[in-house]
């Protein structure tokens, strides 16, 4: 990572799905993209994929989960790059269906570690670096999902972690905006991947039912992600929810 970039961006959890796209579609716009995950593997092929486009790429492993390991990543983008423009707060995790009381503690904290702490830990290494950076400033766009507002059944920890991210969401672009630093969230409803498979089979209602359920292309949310991350910091997009017209978010209790 020798080389200055005009634009950086950082997205974690990007080896697969979401990340992985938009990744490739911030690329496309321009920017110069450091992709972070646990998976040195999925990482490698992505960054690969964004090379043979002309884009620039670097994958970084992490555990957003680790404070050190959060620590490193920055220090890296930081020695490296000089900069970061853009962090896309991606990685994420959920807990298997199962009602409120039945949801044990570690899973409850497997799932708040990932998508609220780590989500937490990069925002304030992200801080550090915009803040002190030449142009000054920078965009954090936090993965929220619907469930941060309106939680789907038998979802207890990640429906609350979510809700968790909006607070976080809103704390980040207070404290942020005297120092030209812009947070919003993006709540994404039912994008077409393989971990959304369920959704075109079945998946349980507030009723008690199963339904299926219609899901939109994931070229949607990575349209949505770059116009979000190519705003000049003199605008932000606070909430943007981007979903499948046809699902039952609205009067889902």
């Amino acid at each position: 990572m020798a080389e200055l970039a005009p634009r950086v961006a950082l997205v974690t959890g990007a080896g697969s799905g979401i990340g992985a796209a938009v990744s490739r579609g911030l690329a496309e716009a321009g920017f110069s993209i450091v992709v972070a995950g646990r998976r040195a593997q999925p990482l490698a092929a992505v960054a690969d994929d964004i090379r043979r486009g002309g884009g620039k790429a670097w994958p970084l492993t992490a555990d957003v989960t680790s404070e050190p390991s959060v620590r490193e990543l920055f220090e890296r983008i930081r020695g490296g790059l000089g900069r970061l423009d853009v962090l896309f707060n991606n990685a994420g995790a959920s807990h298997r269906a199962a009602p409120l009381e039945e949801v044990s503690l570690a899973e409850w904290q497997g799932v708040v570690d990932v998508n609220l702490t780590g989500a937490f830990l990069c925002t304030q290494q992200a801080f550090a670096i915009m803040k002190q950076q030449a142009p000054r400033g920078g965009r954090i766009i936090n993965n929220g999902s619907v469930s941060a507002l309106t939680p789907r059944p038998h979802s207890v920890a990640y429906a609350a972690s979510k809700h968790g991210l909006s607070g976080l969401t809103h704390a980040t672009a207070l404290e942020g905006r005297r120092f030209d630093i812009a947070c919003g969230q993006i709540n994404i409803g039912n994008v077409d991947t393989a971990i959304g498979a369920h959704l075109r089979t079945g998946t349980l209602q507030a009723d008690g039912t199963m339904a299926q359920e219609s899901t939109m292309d994931i070229r949607e949310v990575v349209a949505a992600v770059v116009y979000m991350a190519s705003l000049p910091l003199s605008a932000n997009v606070l909430s943007m929810t981007v979903m499948a017209t046809q699902m039952p978010l609205l009067g889902r209790g």
